[in-house]
């Protein structure tokens, strides 16, 4: 079990937290959503109430291990300060003496953000000495980047060694954790499962682990064209993943073993061409046209999928069912989000899985309708792949 941060003696220390502040922004630097600073509001807060110096350490975007300005996290540290009540301080880099010194002189409620720690490849190569490097920042290690749980990096894993006894799970993580643990080991029943996205290899472990919890799975999106392959359909230019259509047929049929509602499409919106220059055409799965691409799933399926979360008692959602980013193709995607929301107001318990579907559900303003949506996509597949995330697992091992 991971220690409790709330259990932890923190009065005058310097902790030092990792977070996720990977967050997107538009061409002018304008961050759009700000979901995963917001989440990590109760762990700072919490700290700062036991008397605290804060350093926040964090990657954003992929500098690839050289240090470009493009990808400094000056803008955050220039954000936070709206957040919060406290001392906001950028520190331009992550390791050194220099560093160390700064945040020695400062007050305790002050709270550091340091520069994005990708500056340096040994970071993803997970580097013992940078791992060293890093923690000489701090007397106490926490982690509450469940975003980032699934890399084991320095910054999230080979760091935790240097804090054998001072180690712990940030809010946000112990609620992340909490939450996908009681979905997949005590759901309310109908548990529902809604798979999307656009590759079927991406999420196989995740469907067939799945089925010794749930119900029903839904599945939609690019993946859905696999699947529909089986049956012998043409699928016209639609993206179909040859080598894994024997694949969908042995999830087919484990399924029917099993007991599980697997549930595909009966229609489809297609362009031809991946775009959104052109009216959807809407045509049932068995009739897509050989030159026009399937990019959302048609309102026959939305309904259908519809009528199961319904009834759900629990709902995952993981992945789009169609292009959403393109205003012509987000119905389908938009219609299973309202679905779930209707389902949360009559006491489901509905659990969005972090990456598009989060994104999706930010887009269409219906966050506030769900249970809970997670600030980590990649970390969420691997937990429902049953998968040990290394930025948990290291928490949890003792020198």
């Amino acid at each position: 079990m991971i220690p409790s941060l709330q259990q932890a003696n923190l009065n005058g220390k310097t902790v030092l937290v990792r977070v996720d502040y990977n967050v997107p922004i538009d061409e002018n630097g304008v961050i759009t959503d700000d979901k995963r600073i917001r989440e990590t509001l109760p762990t700072l807060e919490y700290l700062l109430s036991q008397n605290t110096k804060i350093v926040l350490m964090a990657h954003y975007g992929r500098p690839k291990g050289t240090k470009n300005l493009k990808y400094s996290l000056r803008f955050v540290a220039e954000y936070l300060p709206t957040l919060v009540k406290a001392s906001v301080q950028f520190i331009d880099d992550c390791i050194g003496e220099e560093v160390q010194k700064t945040i020695q002189s400062a007050e305790l409620g002050t709270i550091f953000l340091l520069e994005n720690v990708r500056f340096y490849q040994k970071e993803e190569i997970n580097d013992n000495e940078f791992s060293k490097q890093l923690a000489a920042n701090g007397d106490v290690f926490v982690n509450d980047a469940f975003g980032a749980a699934h890399r084991a990096h320095s910054s999230t894993t080979g760091i935790a060694a240097f804090f054998p006894t001072e180690k712990y799970a940030g809010l946000l993580m112990e609620k992340e954790l909490r939450i996908l643990k009681s979905v997949t080991e005590q759901p309310q029943k109908p548990f529902v499962a809604i798979i999307g996205g656009s590759k079927i290899s991406g999420k196989i472990d995740v469907i067939e682990n799945l089925m010794n919890v749930c119900d029903t799975i839904i599945i939609g999106g690019g993946m859905m064209f696999t699947f529909l392959r089986t049956f012998g359909h043409s699928t016209g230019t639609s993206l179909v993943e040859e080598d894994k259509i024997e694949l969908a047929k042995e999830l087919i049929n484990k399924a029917k073993e099993k007991g599980i509602q697997l549930l595909l499409p009966f229609d489809v919106r297609t362009s031809p061409e991946f775009s959104n220059a052109f009216e959807p055409n809407v045509v049932d799965c068995c009739e897509i046209p050989e030159n026009q691409m399937g990019l959302d799933i048609g309102p026959k399926s939305e309904q259908q999928f519809s009528e199961a979360i319904s009834n759900a008692g629990t709902i995952l959602w993981n992945g789009p069912m169609g292009v959403f980013e393109f205003s012509n193709y987000e119905h389908g995607t938009k219609a299973i989000a309202s679905a779930i929301v209707t389902a949360t107001s009559k006491g489901a318990i509905s659990v969005i899985g972090g990456g598009d579907s989060a994104a999706a559900i930010h887009q269409f303003g219906m966050e506030k309708g769900v249970t809970h949506v997670s600030t980590g996509g990649g970390a969420t597949l691997e937990y429902l792949e049953g998968k040990t995330l290394p930025g948990v697992n290291a928490l949890l091992l003792s020198n």
